[in-house]
């Protein structure tokens, strides 16, 4: 499941961004390359309220959770709550447009250790039928509060 899922955030990544987000070696290779990453990479699904569904290890060690607490969390509790309005109108933005990039902000773990993240890629996430099953988020800079 999660190697699948991996290969829908490549391959909705080259499609909207134009470059591959890792070099690509095959289903197996590609989720490890992607679990192992020296940045972040995370999604959630389409539900009204949207679920965390993926984060690498560095987003698991970043927002202080396990995989289980991860992927219960409703993805806008990765903000603060005063910050949430700016993140609703990013991820819209995204999914108008398929891609942004540039995106900047503050974030909280789960502990509340704020973090300011920057240059960040929000893309639409699309299966093999080009169907919208989410969105996800890369970016390797971020700074502790």
């Amino acid at each position: 499941m999660k190697e699948q899922h991996i290969q829908y955030l490549l391959n909705s990544y080259k499609k909207f961004v134009g470059v591959d987000l890792v070099e690509r070696k095959g289903i197996k290779q590609d989720f490890q390359t992607v679990e192992e990453a020296d940045f972040v990479v995370v999604s959630h699904g389409t539900e009204n309220d949207p679920i965390l569904n993926y984060g690498n290890s560095v987003a698991l060690t970043l927002w202080e959770m396990s995989w289980e607490d991860f992927t219960k969390t409703p993805s806008h509790k990765t903000a603060e709550e005063d910050k949430r309005e700016r993140r609703a109108e990013m991820l819209e933005e995204a999914r108008e447009k398929g891609f942004i990039a540039n995106y900047e902000g503050i974030r909280i773990s789960s502990s509340g250790k704020r973090f300011f993240i920057k240059n960040v890629v929000v893309w639409r996430v699309l299966d093999n039928d080009e169907n919208v099953i989410g969105q996800a988020a890369t970016f390797k800079n971020w700074e502790f509060l």
